[in-house]
Parts: structure tokens; sequence; C-alpha cells
């Protein structure tokens, strides 16, 4: 691939799915629970979106207080929620009729299953996000996995919590992208007691009850199999062959833990029946052994164990790392991305404009799952 045409593909992002068709197009930001960094990932694909020329308003956010989310709304434009009286609590909701009105290229719709209150058009706001779809709006929105229709039951027995709102499956089967925000038990057990997710005064509460380890991994485990699912479920619905798309796991050379990834793609591989690959990109930094012998140890491991595990290795040579695995993507008809992501800073360095995020908005037709890397891990391919 030329680097003329990998600067075509970097351009193919969420803004070629703005330009196609009439009917909106829809991405949905999915997470094991509070805290994985959805609303906040929203807010800069909003920004990055803005920076390009497109039209791009917040709908509904919730920020929950969360002083590294309120810093991302900055310049971003509002339509107004609209004010309602609900049992003695005055409620902000999302103003389905003026966003309508105003009829911007792309709206942010935060908490997806929330239900709407009595004399709304529809009852609840995954309807909204339909309806904005139809009217010819983008909508990028995000939800908790535990609100998923057909895992009510599952979460119930697994976690003691009753979901109450709910999402229907066939909504996340006929979105158009699906991002999975992977974020390990512990890594978000650390945000909390550091007061990044609830007010200092919840710590406790939430760690005796919903944030239990156990709880977490139940559901980051929902979340990592749900979006593999969907995958398949999309391509049955889209009459493809299932099993069809392919997965890809990129391995970083600097990565402390590749073989996380190999063993997440692997699990995901096998519930699509589907082919797989491994691919490393090597920069030309990374050209005449310029790796230390621990990374390329750690690299070669990798690779041996996903060739025993069923997977076709694949190492690209090219300057540019994300348009090296979209191309490659492209060309082998991939349908699901797993990507190391960095945790050192990672609400200043992951969400900003590095290796993971373009390849985010770059990813267009394809789904991308983040797999946290540990404390010294660097983004790349």
């Amino acid at each position: 691939m030329t680097e003329q045409e990998g600067r075509d593909r970097r351009a193919e992002d969420f803004l070629a799915l703005v330009q196609r068709g009439k009917r909106g197009r829809v991405k949905v930001y999915i997470g094991s629970s509070a805290g994985v960094g959805k609303t906040y990932r929203m807010l800069q694909e909003a920004h990055q979106l803005r920076e390009r020329g497109v039209d791009v308003v917040i709908g509904f956010i919730e920020t929950h207080g969360r002083a590294d989310t309120v810093a991302q709304l900055r310049d971003l434009p509002v339509v107004s929620p609209k004010r309602v009286r609900y049992r003695d609590l005055d409620l902000d909701e999302l103003d389905l009729e003026g966003v309508c009105a105003r009829k911007p290229a792309v709206v942010l719709v935060d908490e997806l299953p929330h239900t709407n209150p009595p004399g709304f058009k529809n009852r609840w706001r995954y309807q909204d996000v339909a309806d904005l779809a139809d009217a010819g709006i983008h909508v990028i929105c995000a939800m908790n996995v535990q609100h998923l229709q057909s895992l009510g039951e599952v979460v119930q027995r697994a976690t003691g919590v009753r979901v109450r709102e709910t999402v229907p499956d066939a909504f996340l089967r006929e979105a158009d992208q699906v991002v999975n925000l992977d974020l390990s038990a512990e890594d978000l057990v650390e945000r909390l007691r550091a007061g990044k997710i609830y007010p200092p005064e919840r710590v406790e509460q939430a760690l005796s009850s919903f944030f239990r380890t156990e709880n977490l991994e139940t559901l980051r485990e929902l979340a990592l199999r749900e979006v593999a699912e969907a995958l398949d479920r999309r391509q049955v619905a889209r009459g493809d062959q299932v099993g069809a798309g392919k997965v890809l796991a990129c391995l970083a050379s600097r990565s402390p833990n590749p073989g996380r990834i190999v063993e997440r793609a692997a699990r995901i591989a096998g519930r699509l029946n589907t082919h797989w690959y491994v691919v490393h990109v090597r920069t030309p930094a990374e050209a005449g052994h310029r790796l230390d012998s621990a990374a390329e140890r750690r690299l070669h491991d990798s690779f041996e164990t996903a060739q025993r595990m069923g997977a076709e290795l694949v190492q690209l040579d090219g300057a540019d790392v994300v348009a090296s695995i979209l191309g490659f993507a492209r060309e082998h008809g991939v349908v699901h991305i797993l990507v190391g992501g960095s945790l050192r800073s990672r609400w200043q360095e992951l969400w900003n404009e590095g290796p993971i995020s373009r390849l985010i908005r770059g990813a267009t037709d394809i789904d991308i799952q983040i797999v946290p890397m540990g404390a010294t891990a660097r983004e790349g391919g």
C-alpha cells in the first residue's frame, strides 16, 4: 500500500458514515460498567469531528460530575435539554424535537437505556435515537452491557442486581459501529478509589456492592462476549455466511503483555467460528534489530502462541501503523480488531490523538476492542 493510499484510507472514519445514505448512522460505545470512559470518549470524538468541519452537537450528556468528563464539554454546542417536572423532581431530558429542528450532522446521546417521563413521544431513549437516525441525523451513543435485554437474568444471577431499564439486543445488532471500551476490574476499582467515578462518600458502599471484583469481572466478560456475538448476529441479519467476518489482533513491539490480546482474539474467533490474524507492524524505527531483546522475545513468544492457537501470522512494514492495520483489515474482510491500550496516564494519553484514537476514527466498518495492557504499555500496532 502506498503512502497516498494510506492517507486516503485514514480519511475513511466516522465522517465517511456521515456522508453515506439518507438514514443516520448509529455508533454505540459499550462498556462493562460505569467509569470505563464511554462518555469521555464520545466527547473526545465530537471534538475530533468538529475539527474536521462536521456539525456536531450534544443532545444529552451525563457527566456525573466527573472532572475529566466535565472538562471535555468545553465549547461543544448543545441543544438545550427539555426541563420537565416529574414526581417532585426537575428533570433534564433529551429534546428529540429540538434536535430534529436543529438537524446537526451528528448528535451525542448518553444513557441509552433511560426511560423517558410520561408525555414524551417515546417511552425509551433508544427509541429517540432510532427516530434521530430516521430523520437523517447520525448518532453517537453509549450504554453499559448489563442493560442489554437478553442479559437481564444473567446479570441478576451473577451480581444480585436487577436491571430495570433495558435496550433490545436488536438495537445493538442494527448499529453501524460498536466499540467496546474494555477496562480490568483492578483498574476500575483503582479509578473508583481515586474518586474518578463516584464522590468519596459513595466509594465504600460501591466497593461492597456493585463494584465487587467478581461482579466487575463477570460484567467485563459479558461485554466482551456480547460484542463478539453481536458481530455474528449482524452477519446473519445481513445474509452473510456466519463466520465470514474475520478477527485481527494487533501486537505492539513494546507491549508488556501481548499474549493477553492473542488469548482474547482466540476466544472471539472461536465464538464466531472464523479465521483470525495476528499482525505486527514494523516501523522504520524498529527495522534493523533496533528492538531490545526483552521486547523482541515477548513478540516472538506471542507469535508462537498465536500460531499454536490457529492464527495466521502477519508481519507488515509501514511508517504509519494505523494505516497499515486498516489497510490490511479491509483487504482481508476483518470485522473485529483488538488492540492493546495504554494505562499510563490513560485518560490523558489513550483518548487523545494517539494511534488508538485514530484507529477508532478510521474503522468505520469495523468493531474495535481495546484490551488494557498494564501500567507501562505503549500504544501501537
